[in-house]
C-alpha cells in the first residue's frame, strides 16, 4: 500500500480535497472523538482518564486488559489479513510487560484516536508499517502497563515499588507474590508514567523468537471467524447487480420475477462508488438474494461511458511509451542519459504488465446495523478512521455516531483499503435504502468472486520502455525509462500523499536502486474507466521485474555472472549494504556457485527493496512442455532476508513463502484481467490461473540476516523479486527475454 516514505515527505501537504492535513488527520480518527475520549476495554472499571492530547504510546487501557486469572488481551491497532501483525504487536506489548505469554490473547482496536498510527496519525494498514511503526509503541505501552502494576501492587503491600519485581504475569517481593489480574483494575487508576526504561534487547525472551500466530489453532480448525461470518439478529443478505461497464447506470428495471424467489425482502436502487448505479437484491439469506438477483431484468445505460478494451490500451501505451512524459520528480530520476545512444551496445526493450485481481480467498462482505442514532459496520477495516467519515456522510450521521467493529481477514493485498471506503459505503448505501423503504434491519452485504473479478478495483496496467547503453565492462552510459500507467492516487482522499508535480509515486517505486545508475525518467498517467488500487508491493511489483531482468540481461550481455555483477553495481553504495547482506544470504543458503545444477535446470537471481525490507531471491527452474505450451517449473526458491531487528522469525518465513507463490500465479498463463468493449472478460479461478499444490517448488528456505535496527515491514517485500527471479532462469534456459507477464513464449 502507501510507502511510508512518501507520506513522510508529505506531512505538511494538502490532500486533494482542501483539507488541510491537520483537518484530514482530525476527521480520520473519528471526527469530534478526539484522543483523550476512548472506551475502555470491556469489563474494565473505570480508570484514571488519559490526559488531553495523550499519545497511543501512553493509554495502555486502549490496549491491553487483564482478567483475574491473568488472561491477558492485547489488542493490534491495525487490521489482520493474515501477515501475523495481530501476534506480532502483542509480542512486543508482551516482551515488556513481562506477560505470561501462555495466556496471551489478541484482538483488533477501532476507528478511535487511540489506535491510529502512531507516527502517521491516521488509521492504516498497509504499506508493511504495522510493525515497523507501532515497534516502539508497543514495547511502551507495555513497559507502562507493567510500571502502574507494580506500582498498584505496592501500594496495596505498603511498600516501596522498587522492592517488587514484575515477571512471567507474575509481581513477587517483600515475602509476597500475585498474579497480574489482582491489580489490574486498581493499576489502571495509577497515573500512566509519563517515562519509562525499556529493556536492553539482549534481555529479549519473546522478541527474536519463532512464534505460532495466536490464531493459528483457530485457523486451521476452521474456527477462526471472519468478516464475512458476522451474524445479527434479524440479519439480512445483500448483493447488488452492477453494470457491465464501469460507471454505467439503470436504464429500465422489472423486478417482478425477483419479488417472486423465496425469502426476498426488497429489490433497491442504489448509487455505487465512483458514481454507477446499481441494483441491491435483499433476502434472508445469501443464495436466495443470489436467485434474486439472477431473476432481475436490467437495461443499462451506457451512453457517454467509455468502454476500455485491453488491445487497444496496449498499442495506446506503448505508443506513449516512446514519447517524453512528465519527468520524475526525484533527482536520482533525472540524470543525463543522452550516453545510450553512442554506447557500443545497446538493449532497448518494451515490457507489458497486465490489470490484476486482488484474489484475496475471502471475498469482501461488510454488516450494517444502521439505527436512527446509531451505526455499527462490521468488516475487516484497513482504514477505519476515514472509513468511519465516509460512511456517516452516506447515512446521515455524525463520525462518532459510527462504530467499525474491525474483523479478522481472509486475505487483502490491498483490495480492502479503498481510499474512497467504496464497498463499506456501498452496503451503508443498501441500509438507508432498506430504512427508506420501511425495513430497517442489519444487513450483511457479499461480494461473490465474480463480482470482485468483474466489478472490483484492479492493480493499474502498465508500460514500460527501457533504453539502455553499456560498454563492454557492463558500466551503464545512459539509462532512458519511461512508464505509462493510470495513477492510483490522482483524484483520492489520499493525492497529497504521493502525487507530485504530476507523478504518482506508486508507479516509479523501486525504479534505480540499489544501482547508482545514470537513468532519466519520466511517466505518462493516462485516464481510463477503469478503477485501480494499490496490489500486494504495488509499484514494485513491476519496477522490480524490469529493473531485475535488465540488470541480469546486461551482465550475461557482457559475460559477468549476474550475482557478481549486482555486487559489482553495489559497491560504494552505503545504501546498498542490506541488499549486499540479504543477497549473500540467499547465496550462501542455495550453494550457487558451489554445487553443478542437473541438466535441463539454471539458477534464476534478484534482489529488491521494498517497504525498507530487502529481499533476495536465488531460485532453481527447469521446464516442461514444448513450443508455445512450454511453460516453467519453479524446483528451489532460496531467500534471503533483510528487514532489520526481526520480531517474529516464523511470521517472517510464512510471509516470505506465501508472497513468493503469489508471485509465481503473475507469471503463470491466463494469470490477468483483460477487457473487451468495456467488460472484464475473467470471472472467477477458472479464468485465472493460480498456483497449486504441483506449482510449488519442493524446497523453500528463508535466511534472515541478523540485525538489532529498529525493525521494518515484511508484509509485502517478498513478493517483488521472485518473478524476475524466474524469468532470470527462464532466459538461461530457452534464450528468451519474458517482456510480458504472464510469460508467454513463442
Amino acid at each position: 500500500m502507501l510507502n511510508p516514505r512518501r507520506i513522510d515527505a508529505a506531512v505538511s501537504g494538502r490532500a486533494s480535497s482542501g483539507l488541510s492535513r491537520r483537518s484530514f488527520v482530525t476527521t480520520t480518527v473519528g471526527g469530534a472523538v478526539g484522543l483523550a475520549l476512548l472506551d475502555v476495554l470491556p469489563g474494565v472499571a473505570a480508570a484514571q482518564p488519559p490526559k488531553a492530547g495523550a499519545k497511543p504510546t501512553e493509554q495502555p487501557l486502549a490496549f491491553v486488559s487483564i482478567a483475574k486469572d491473568g488472561t491477558t488481551t492485547i489488542l493490534c491497532n491495525r487490521m489482520d489479513m493474515g501477515q501475523g501483525i495481530e501476534t506480532g504487536l502483542a509480542m512486543i506489548c508482551a516482551e515488556e510487560l513481562d506477560a505470561d505469554w501462555s495466556k496471551v490473547r489478541t484482538g483488533f482496536g477501532d476507528q478511535k484516536g487511540a489506535y491510529v498510527d502512531p507516527l502517521f496519525g491516521i488509521h492504516l494498514t498497509g504499506g508493511s508499517n504495522s510493525v515497523k511503526n507501532s515497534y516502539q509503541q508497543y514495547r511502551e505501552l507495555g513497559a507502562r502497563t507493567k510500571a502502574m502494576l507494580v506500582a498498584a501492587a505496592a501500594e496495596s503491600w505498603g511498600v516501596p515499588a522498587s522492592s517488587l519485581k514484575a515477571e512471567n504475569g507474575v509481581i513477587s517481593g517483600a515475602g509476597r507474590s500475585a498474579g497480574y489480574g489482582e491489580f489490574f483494575d486498581a493499576a489502571m487508576k495509577q497515573t500512566v508514567p509519563e517515562a519509562v526504561t525499556l529493556k536492553d534487547p539482549k534481555a529479549f525472551k519473546l522478541i527474536g523468537q519463532p512464534t505460532t500466530l495466536t490464531v493459528s489453532q483457530a485457523k486451521s480448525t476452521g474456527r477462526q471467524a471472519y468478516g464475512m461470518d458476522v451474524q445479527l439478529p434479524g440479519m439480512a443478505v445483500a448483493v447488488i447487480q452492477r453494470p457491465p461497464v464501469f460507471n454505467g447506470k439503470v436504464a429500465k428495471l422489472d423486478s417482478t420475477e425477483a419479488l417472486k424467489v423465496k425469502g426476498v425482502k426488497a429489490v433497491l436502487p442504489v448509487t455505487l462508488d465512483r458514481g454507477g448505479q446499481g441494483v441491491a437484491v435483499v433476502a434472508s439469506g445469501y443464495w436466495a438474494a443470489k436467485k434474486g438477483r439472477d431473476a432481475l431484468k436490467v437495461d443499462w445505460d451506457l451512453g457517454g461511458v467509455v468502454k476500455p478494451d485491453t488491445q487497444a490500451l496496449t498499442k495506446q501505451y506503448l505508443a506513449l511509451a516512446r514519447t517524453a512524459g512528465t519527468p520524475a520528480p526525484k533527482p536520482e530520476f533525472q540524470a543525463d542519459a543522452s550516453g545510450w545512444s553512442k554506447a557500443p551496445k545497446k538493449i532497448t526493450a518494451d515490457f507489458v504488465f497486465p490489470y490484476l485481481n486482488h484474489a484475496q480467498m475471502e471475498p469482501l462482505a461488510c454488516t450494517v446495523d444502521l439505527k436512527a442514532d446509531r451505526c455499527d459496520v462490521y468488516y475487516a477495516a484497513q482504514m477505519p478512521g476515514i472509513d468511519a467519515m465516509n460512511i456517516a456522510k452516506t447515512v446521515g450521521l455524525k463520525p462518532e455516531q459510527v462504530q467499525i467493529n474491525v474483523q479478522m481477514a481472509g486475505g487483502g493485498f490491498g483490495r480492502r483499503a479503498t481510499p474512497a471506503t467504496e464497498w463499506p459505503r456501498e452496503a451503508a448505501a443498501v441500509a438507508v435504502a432498506l430504512a427508506q423503504a420501511g425495513q430497517r434491519m442489519p444487513v450483511k452485504v457479499i461480494w461473490s468472486r465474480e463480482d470482485d473479478m468483474k466489478s472490483g478495483y484492479y492493480r493499474p496496467m502498465t508500460v514500460h520502455r527501457a533504453e539502455i547503453g553499456f560498454d563492454a565492462s557492463g558500466k551503464v552510459l545512459g539509462w532512458q525509462h519511461r512508464i505509462v500507467s493510470q495513477s492510483i492516487l490522482k483524484g483520492s482522499p489520499l493525492e497529497g500523499f504521493g502525487y507530485q508535480k504530476g507523478v504518482d509515486g506508486t508507479t516509479t517505486e523501486g525504479m534505480r536502486e540499489p544501482y547508482e545508475l545514470p537513468m532519466n525518467l519520466s511517466v505518462h498517467h493516462p485516464d481510463v474507466n477503469v478503477p485501480v488500487l494499490w496490489w500486494r508491493s504495488v509499484g514494485s511489483t513491476h519496477t522490480a521485474y524490469v529493473m531485475e531482468t535488465l540488470i541480469d540481461e546486461i551482465a550475461v550481455a557482457t559475460q559477468q555472472d549476474p550475482v557478481a555483477y549486482r555486487l559489482k553495481l553495489m559497491q560504494g553504495n552505503a545504501k546498498a549494504e542490506r541488499h549486499r547482506q540479504a543477497l549473500q544470504a540467499a547465496v550462501d543458503k542455495s550453494g550457487y556457485g558451489k554445487r553443478k545444477l542437473k541438466a535441463g535446470q539454471a539458477w534464476g537471481v534478484a534482489v529488491h527493496e521494498s517497504f525498507e525490507s530487502v529481499v533476495a531471491y536465488v531460485v532453481v527452474a527447469g521446464m516442461k512442455g514444448k513450443g508455445k505450451d512450454r511453460q516453467p517449473v519453479l524446483q528451489e526458491v532460496h531467500a534471503g532476508v533483510h528487514c532489520n531487528l526481526c520480531v517474529n522469525p516464523k511470521a517472517v518465513e510464512t510471509q516470505v513463502q506465501g508472497a513468493a507463490i503469489m508471485a509465481l500465479a503473475t507469471t503463470m498463463p491466463t494469470h490477468r484481467i483483460t477487457f473487451k468493449d468495456g467488460v472484464v472478460e475473467q470471472g472467477n479461478f477458472s479464468d485465472v490461473a493460480m498456483p497449486r499444490m504441483p506449482d510449488a517448488p519442493k524446497v523453500m528456505t528463508v535466511s534472515i540476516v541478523p540485525s538489532n535496527d529498529p525493525p521494518k515491514g515484511m508484509g509485502e517485500p517478498g513478493l517483488p523479486a521472485l518473478a524476475p527471479a524466474l524469468a532470470n532462469a527462464v532466459a538461461r534456459l530457452t534464450g528468451q527475454r519474458q517482456r510480458e507477464l504472464p510469460f508467454k513464449f513463442a
